[in-house]
């Protein structure tokens, strides 16, 4: 189960405006973006950053069929994907609240 700080996180998170002035939602992900034979079925869209494309935005899921330490998934428009647990999630997001991350975008 997803902890309902981190939750309400993700979704302050992924309702602020990105930088191309759009809401940061977005349609579901292709199959492709998806890969090792991970079914979509297994996975909750969570967010999607950017959505004002069809170029296959980076978008995050939560896997709740995979082990707790490869739970949370993000995938890119590259086809690549990251996993990491709700835990490493996080962390992320404390980062990036706390202003840690502002640096990569000055």
């Amino acid at each position: 189960m997803i902890d309902p700080n981190l939750s309400l996180s993700l979704s302050l998170m992924s309702t602020s405006p990105n930088s191309n002035g759009g809401a940061g939602l977005g349609p579901s992900p292709s199959a492709s973006a998806l890969s090792d034979g991970q079914s979509a079925g297994s996975l909750e869209s969570v967010a999607v950053f950017c959505g004002n494309c069809s170029c296959g935005c980076p978008e995050l899921f939560v896997d709740h069929a995979a082990d707790e330490e490869r739970r949370v998934v993000i995938t890119d428009d590259f086809g690549q994907r990251v996993q990491m647990s709700l835990v490493q999630l996080s962390a992320l997001v404390a980062d990036v609240k706390s202003g840690a991350l502002d640096r990569l975008l000055a």
